[in-house]
């Protein structure tokens, strides 16, 4: 499976070739040097592992480092793996932007953004209490927590006030708009997790996998009457005669 790390830029606006326009992510996804290369014989499964953003050898781990050393590769600050990379590639070898297509589908893994502590509206969407009479300091409260006599304990996963955000998650489907080579940039149709700045994960959807023949969509046909019968154009009344 295809996939890259890239850093999340920002949101912009496009227009397509219909003069349409459409909303996309930014993210930068190289250039990203191939580090190892995983095969069945050496490790018991195929991948190809990457680095993405270069950064100072000090500030590498020493474990890290004599990893990155051992084949031969610059610090970075990413390192992810993919498993069944379907492009051939070797240690040493960069892969950017120019993997994926104008068209093609990919899913988008990011951090979300960090809400802090929040309480169960906002968290949970919680309705709150009533603003009437007799409904003081319970506006924007859960509620009572406790069970009866049995079992006398609050019920694991009751939802309750709490950390909100900061949690992995995946965008499916995500259709590539434009593949900006030259920039190493991929402009992506739609919202992606994590602020401007976070690094992200763009891998080939696993949905929509790459080379997937796309359905046209149907042609219109004409009205129907209302039992579901198609309707036919009257004809003109001295055409009729005619015949």
């Amino acid at each position: 499976m295809l996939g890259l790390i890239g850093k999340k830029l920002g949101q912009t606006s496009v227009y397509d070739a219909n003069g349409v326009i459409v909303p996309v992510t930014v993210v930068q996804v190289g250039p990203n040097r191939v580090i190892q290369c995983k095969t069945v014989e050496s490790d018991g499964y195929k991948a190809v592992q990457l680095g993405f953003d270069e950064q100072k050898e000090h500030r590498v781990t020493k474990p890290l480092l004599g990893h990155l050393k051992k084949f031969s590769s610059p610090p970075v600050k990413r390192i992810k793996e993919f498993r069944d990379f379907s492009k051939d590639v070797k240690p040493g070898d960069v892969v950017g932007a120019n993997i994926f297509g104008n068209g093609d589908y990919v899913d988008a893994i990011g951090i979300t953004k960090g809400r802090g502590f929040e309480g169960v509206v906002k968290r949970h969407h919680f309705r709150g209490g009533d603003s009437t009479h007799g409904a003081k300091g319970w506006h924007r409260r859960s509620g009572a927590i406790g069970q009866r006599l049995f079992p006398g304990t609050v019920m694991r996963g009751m939802k309750m006030p709490g950390h909100m955000g900061q949690v992995r998650r995946t965008a499916q489907n995500l259709e590539v708009v434009q593949v900006r080579e030259e920039e190493n940039i991929l402009l992506i149709k739609g919202a992606i997790p994590g602020a401007n700045g976070d690094y992200v994960i763009i891998r080939e959807s696993k949905k929509i996998p790459k080379g997937t023949v796309k359905k046209a969509a149907p042609a219109p046909t004409g009205k129907t009457a209302k039992g579901g019968a198609p309707k036919t154009e009257a004809k003109p009344a001295a055409a009729a005669a005619k015949k």
